[in-house]
């Protein structure tokens, strides 16, 4: 098969070949990271040195040998496109495609929590590991490429545990956390979740709310131990990012439709809010919309994430405006790379996940041009002033600043001075 090749009947699915091996491929999630995330291969042995990456030849990054992440469950998430044949004929059996991207998700505070934050805050240099950091794994101290979180009042972090399909709490302080949805292996029973990318929690209802990414439904699950199975409320979007306003209405990002939709709840159709043209960089489009915020005048703020950059669309307008990155992929203060995670602050900062730049970086006013690195932004790697990868981040009551590394499989939590 052709190198990118579709190879699956998900077509967020495509084949990478193995640089070792270039007539041998990998059936793998295509949007699983971008060039600017991965490291390159061993010159001498084209081998990588974490066991859930392989040396493939990505046609994205110039053809260079890269370690990009292999899905532990690899069939599940890319079921290869079956042949069956009979004796009198032999047919290939594909299904309808679906859209994108398994990356994952962020969750936002609830607007009366949003703590206040000075002009002139700065961050601790070295987060404290609350959550995993014990290598990726199943276990209740352990998390798996984790995406989305929320804070809760006191100080318990909810994380969607993407690879691992549940969402597991941590209460401050413990060394384990427990499991509050899902995990009871991938699959689409209303019992199990498929790679969740963002959870919220509706306060009024004493709920989770999840992004059940590869089922393509929004679900809601009881914060009752007792509860042992999920509701679903919205079905068939391609979720990434939630938020709720102060009215209980639900936003939701759909990568496959490059749009944001806000629903009331019992609504399965929503409102447009931002996108909705096609794929595109144009200001009337977004190009895999990721994490999202919503101010009291109900203005949407969107991680853009192809497109570089953070768009805000007011309320009823037909094209948002950039208010962070300049649409050019980049390392300079004024640019972006694969933005996800956001959070604006009482005073209108924009905070953002640069995952690309492995860092977290505030925009202290909207006309700004350039952003101030807040944590992060020293390379990549797993010392505690370091990311790999960040995903999502969140704020408490107090402050803290909690960020969701992903590839090191940790949330950290950062004091802001």
């Amino acid at each position: 098969m052709s190198q990118y090749d579709r190879c699956s009947r998900n077509s967020a699915c495509a084949c990478f070949h193995v640089a070792s091996t270039p007539d041998t491929g990998i059936c793998t999630d295509q949007f699983a990271a971008t060039c600017s995330e991965l490291v390159p291969c061993e010159k001498s042995t084209n081998l990588c040195n974490r066991s859930d990456h392989q040396c493939v030849r990505h046609p994205q990054c110039q053809d260079s040998p890269v370690c990009y992440p292999i899905p532990t469950f690899n069939q599940q998430f890319c079921p290869p496109t079956l042949t069956t044949s009979t004796s009198t004929s032999t047919s290939t059996s594909t299904s309808t495609s679906t859209s994108t991207s398994t990356s994952t998700s962020t969750t936002t505070i609830q607007q009366s929590v949003i703590p206040n934050i000075t002009v002139n805050a700065t961050s601790a240099r070295n987060g404290v590991t609350v959550a995993g950091g014990k290598g990726s794994g199943n276990a209740t101290n352990q998390l798996h490429l984790p995406s989305g979180l929320v804070v809760d009042d006191d100080q318990t972090v909810v994380i969607a545990d993407t690879w691992n399909h549940r969402i597991i709490q941590w209460k401050k302080d413990d060394t384990n956390g427990q499991v509050v949805a899902g995990g009871k292996g991938l699959g689409n029973r209303t019992d199990q979740l498929n790679y969740p990318s963002d959870v919220l929690i509706d306060k009024v209802t004493d709920s989770f709310i999840i992004c059940d990414q590869n089922n393509r439904r929004v679900v809601r699950w009881s914060r009752h131990s007792s509860t042992t199975q999920g509701e679903i409320l919205i079905n068939s979007i391609f979720c990434y990012g939630l938020f709720m306003d102060d009215q209980r209405d639900l936003y939701v990002s759909d990568i496959g439709k490059h749009e944001v939709r806000r629903y009331q709840m019992g609504d399965n159709n929503g409102i447009l809010v931002a996108g909705g043209n096609r794929a595109g960089s144009g200001l009337n489009q977004l190009k895999l919309p990721t994490y999202l915020f919503v101010d009291r005048q109900q203005s949407v703020y969107v991680s853009d994430r192809d497109n570089s950059r953070v768009m805000k669309w007011e309320k009823g307008a037909t094209q948002g405006i950039i208010v962070a990155g300049d649409q050019d992929k980049g390392s300079a203060l004024t640019q972006l790379s694969s933005p996800h995670g956001l959070f604006i602050d009482t005073l209108g900062a924009i905070h953002v996940v640069d995952s690309g730049n492995h860092r977290v970086i505030r925009w202290v006013q909207v006309d700004k041009k350039q952003g101030t690195v807040m944590v992060g932004g020293n390379g990549l790697g797993s010392r505690a002033n370091q990311f790999y990868s960040p995903e999502d981040l969140s704020f408490d009551q107090h402050g803290n600043l909690y960020v969701t590394d992903r590839h090191n499989h940790r949330v950290q939590r950062f004091s802001l001075e």
